[in-house]
């Protein structure tokens, strides 16, 4: 085929698949229009899952009746006007795609008044191309209504989901930008049905409550420094909210990030969120967090896709430093210990549950909301060890009730911390062998540890290469001395293989722990547990080990009274 020119519309197609995916992505196209537009107020309309109707009207400054045309062409825009410009500019758009791309797949209506004209304008567009213009009468702000979306592009039609899963999308994309703007005021309507309203009080918590609810807004924590990171000398700032450790979920769905108030995605800094909360969640369960980072425009490029839902950072590594230390630095002081009736609640995945009075048990109470979010201090009060349980557990008495410790998590916290500040000041402790050990690995393991035997030894072994795939252990830490250090050895071997090797250093030290710990199902004698509680009084963080598994349940006094029929 000869080469030639494509003709404008199949030029706006094409351009059009890579900003309209779905009806989400008009959405978010127009609503962030509307919020450059100065808007206070938005209000989103959807029905038959976005293919039949999307309407979104705002209160902001309009377009003139002479740019009404123009706002449809592509690369035309009112926000920029050189390249340079975007390290100035602080609008959500820039490119001049969004319209023209939308107006090439769907019908079009806009309704909008600018406060300098004499009237508001009437426009109707098929095929990107404007059919009818008149004048007509409305308050300041636009409306454009989306209708008809894909119907001449039947390719795309085929890849679209289920109008429930198309309605999840839009009410998602709203509600990111209600958590990024608490100040402006949103509504979605789905199929005639009010979804979402926010206040637009410009308070985060106000639209926390109205995204995800009374649970977990109660439950939130503000994020306002950033604890061992100077943050301010780069010129980085990360404000936001996250949620208690005793609120999880089981995805990362409940993680919100924004730059410069832009609803971003970046697996790294979704990495630093859940990174801040290691050691605070059990295995498999993910935080609850909105998180705005303010870097100056000329160290951030949203100029990476048309969708502009990637960035890529000048440094990128203080920007993760930076919000991992900010939502550790939340977390650290308000961990609480949990009682009896909050960890049976989190294994349900609510505060509330109707439970018949037959099947109710001591370890099944349910929390009231007044009793939801309330911050405990990390620290524990003294207690006093009355004895252990099934050789796994300690039983401990306190101001307030009995305390039932897991002997082997709690040790793991312990020794955690133990090995962490061992590292930080003058290095692990080590012990030598009375004899050189000499280990045999894995073909798979015998490169990771020829690169990383010289790491190793900054927690206390000293390997040397010793011939094919064997090696010689003259030093182990000393408290692993007594324990199966080769087995943690082996672990260890496994963790540096890691892709991901953020925070390998934790990962390490948890495993060094681990080994290193009492075990399950060991007996202890009553000096031993004493001396395990005191420690766990005084450690930093003693309600979760270092793999988020709780290291004790408290059973306040008023619930035994209650149990045992004495209130």
């Amino acid at each position: 085929m000869a080469i030639k020119v494509l003709k404008n519309e199949v030029i706006n197609k094409i351009a059009a698949g890579e900003v309209v995916e779905r009806a989400s992505s008009v959405v978010k196209e127009l609503v962030e229009n509307s919020l450059d537009a100065g808007a206070t107020q938005i209000t989103v309309e959807i029905a038959g899952g976005g293919l039949a109707l999307i309407s979104v009207t705002d209160n902001g400054s309009g377009i003139p009746v002479d740019e009404i045309e123009l706002a449809f062409n592509r690369h035309a825009t009112s926000k920029i006007s050189a390249f340079e410009d975007l390290e100035v500019s602080h609008s959500l758009g820039f490119r001049g795609e969004a319209l023209p791309s939308i107006a090439s797949v769907s019908d079009v209506e806009i309704i909008s008044f600018n406060i300098n004209d004499s009237s508001g304008v009437y426009a109707e567009l098929e095929k990107g191309a404007v059919v009818k213009k008149q004048k007509q009468a409305r308050s300041q702000g636009t409306t454009i209504a989306v209708k008809n979306l894909f119907r001449n592009v039947p390719a795309r039609l085929k890849f679209i989901k289920s109008k429930t899963t198309e309605n999840s999308h839009i009410a998602n994309v709203v509600s990111q930008y209600a958590l990024a703007f608490p100040e402006v005021r949103f509504t979605l309507l789905i199929d005639g049905r009010e979804s979402l309203k926010t206040p637009g009080t410009g308070n985060l918590i106000d639209s926390i409550n109205s995204v995800y609810g009374t649970e977990i807004a109660s439950n939130m924590l503000p994020v306002t420094g950033n604890q061992g990171f100077n943050a301010s000398e780069k010129n980085i700032v990360i404000s936001g909210m996250v949620a208690s450790p005793r609120i999880s979920r089981a995805n990362r769905n409940y993680i919100s990030l924004f730059v410069n108030r832009r609803w971003v995605s970046n697996r790294n800094l979704v990495w630093a969120v859940e990174e801040a909360y290691h050691g605070l969640l059990m295995t498999g369960k993910h935080p609850v967090a909105v998180i705005n980072i303010e870097v100056p425009l000329a160290d951030v490029d949203a100029n990476v896709h048309p969708t502009k839902t990637e960035v890529r950072f000048k440094n990128e590594g203080d920007v993760y430093m930076a919000a991992q230390r900010a939502v550790r630095q939340a977390l650290v002081n308000t961990a609480p210990v949990p009682k009896v009736e909050e960890i049976a609640a989190s294994y349900r995945g609510q505060s509330q549950i109707i439970v018949p009075p037959e099947q109710r048990r001591m370890d099944m109470k349910i929390v009231s909301e007044e009793e939801v979010g309330t911050p405990v201090v990390a620290s524990l009060p003294v207690l006093r060890v009355l004895g252990q349980s099934m050789n796994s557990y300690i039983v401990a008495e306190g101001p307030d009730g009995i305390y039932i410790i897991d002997q082997h998590a709690a040790h793991e916290r312990v020794m955690f911390e133990k090995i962490s500040k061992q590292k930080q000041q003058q290095g692990v402790e080590i012990q030598g062998l009375l004899e050189p050990v000499s280990i045999e690995v894995l073909p798979v393991q015998d490169e990771v540890l020829n690169k990383n035997y010289q790491l190793l030894a900054e927690f206390g072994f000293t390997i040397e290469p010793f011939g094919n795939r064997t090696y010689i252990v003259r030093t182990v830490p000393s408290i692993m001395y007594k324990r199966d250090w080769q087995a943690a050895l082996n672990e260890l071997i496994d963790k540096l293989s890691m892709k991901d090797r953020a925070n390998i250093t934790e990962h390490i030290i948890a495993t060094m722990a681990c080994h290193s710990a009492v075990r399950f199902g060991q007996s202890l004698t009553l000096d031993e547990m004493r001396e395990l509680v005191r420690q766990m009084e005084q450690a930093d963080l003693p309600h979760a080990c270092p793999h988020g598994r709780t290291t004790m349940i408290h059973i306040p006094q008023k619930q035994l009274e209650k149990e045992f029929g004495r209130t």
